[in-house]
């Protein structure tokens, strides 16, 4: 069960697929249009009422583009998600009643973990971000550098809270109509990590080592990859990268900008005053471009397109960029909302990025000074070969294989 956008669902086809591989029957629970991935991973499928592109394309959507802090964007989607919450109980439930053990990403967790309880089914926790508190990095979600160790943990203590108040309003009717005693948000909280509740995350401990103050049963997998089956690059993508040297990819995933003709324009003029191809990609910003050094594509498998650019530039979203470390090639982050940062700043320390180029700082200048440093210094393209060959080497869903088998 997840929801949000087509990162926070992607990388769970690989992981189901995997799964189905060993005997389970796999249900994806997610948003309608998400139903095609789970088809071509060969899962079965739920749908949840809600649409996340309408809903960031909405008058309350696009507001998100009026707050400059993590914290009031933050603010923002927590009033925004609180209607839909209650939208998709229905569905939890139902899909619930048909499941031996529910998988719950971080996005449901609240509302997953009570169906789980009030069906009694096991269930286990499987995020994408490190969202539990920790004296070791702030909150990923609010995008801001460390508070300090004090200030880190009691930031992460105030955010999950403020994140269950997403929940507040489906909890209470939801826990009555499954027979469950009346219990809020915060004390829903506190019951889970009371009793350990087990939670793998999926990504890479080289990329985020396991904070050494997390309790027992949160525990760093790897990586987990969306399914793609091998699925070729298109024959017009192909003949572009035939034609010339590598191409920069950019894309912002399924980020929303307020012009995306200027914000394409300055991509392009980025690109080509630092005598570089591109491939854009539309994505929900829908970015554009034209021309024999530019193409601009739709949906691609970055697996197999990745290994074959000069370096990717990209909304630093968790899935776009475990799949620019997969493949070994130097970034330039242009992070827009809440985690972005985060994994940002991850990429910049890892040394396989020059720098950041926030969404509201970008231009052609910022980011041509961005591009030749990535694509002419060296030493971020070794670095990134080195981490790419690391991470590719690593097993990330064994261990929810063993955790399932546990449950």
């Amino acid at each position: 069960m997840t929801a949000g956008s087509r990162g926070d669902v992607a990388p769970f086809t690989g992981l189901g697929h995997a799964l189905a591989r060993v005997g389970h029957q796999v249900t994806l629970v997610t948003h309608g249009r998400f139903a095609p991935l789970a088809a071509r991973a060969g899962l079965g499928f739920h749908a949840l009422p809600v649409d996340p592109r309408a809903e960031l394309e909405s008058a309350r959507g696009r507001a998100l583009h009026r707050s400059t802090t993590g914290v009031g964007k933050l603010m923002r989607v927590v009033s925004m998600a609180r209607a839909l919450a209650v939208e998709m109980t229905d569905d939890l439930v139902a899909a619930g009643r048909a499941s031996d053990a529910l998988l719950l990403s971080g996005s449901v967790a609240p509302l997953g973990h009570a169906v789980a309880v009030g069906l009694g089914l096991p269930s286990l926790g499987l995020n994408l971000q490190p969202l539990a508190p920790t004296r070791e990095f702030a909150p990923p979600m609010l995008g801001t550098a460390s508070m300090g160790t004090l200030g880190n943990r009691v930031a992460g203590l105030g955010l999950n809270l403020a994140v269950e108040q997403v929940f507040a309003a489906a909890l209470p009717p939801l826990r009555a109509r499954l027979g469950l005693p009346p219990m809020g948000t915060a004390a829903a909280l506190r019951a889970r990590e009371r009793q350990g509740w087990p939670v793998l995350h999926g990504f890479s401990p080289q990329v985020v080592a396991r904070p050494g103050d997390w309790r027992p049963g949160l525990d760093v997998a790897g990586y987990w990859w969306p399914y793609d089956g091998d699925e070729p690059l298109p024959d017009d993508l192909l003949g572009f990268l035939d034609s010339g040297p590598p191409p920069v990819f950019v894309g912002l995933g399924s980020a929303t900008v307020p012009d995306p003709a200027r914000t394409s324009a300055e991509i392009v003029r980025a690109l080509r005053r630092a005598g570089l191809r591109g491939v854009i990609q539309r994505g929900w910003a829908g970015l554009s471009a034209t021309g024999d050094d530019m193409l601009t594509v739709g949906e691609v498998p970055h697996s197999a397109l990745f290994p074959r650019t000069a370096a990717v530039v990209h909304h630093a979203g968790a899935g776009t960029t475990a799949a620019g470390l997969r493949a070994g090639v130097p970034a330039v982050p242009v992070p827009v909302q809440f985690d972005e940062g985060f994994w940002a700043a991850r990429l910049v320390a890892l040394g396989v990025a020059p720098q950041a180029v926030p969404l509201r700082r970008l231009s052609a200048d910022t980011l041509e000074a961005a591009l030749v440093r990535v694509t002419r210094d060296t030493k971020y393209r070794e670095r990134a070969r080195a981490l790419g060959a690391g991470i590719r080497a690593e097993d990330g869903v064994t261990p929810v294989l063993a955790a399932v088998d546990r449950l």
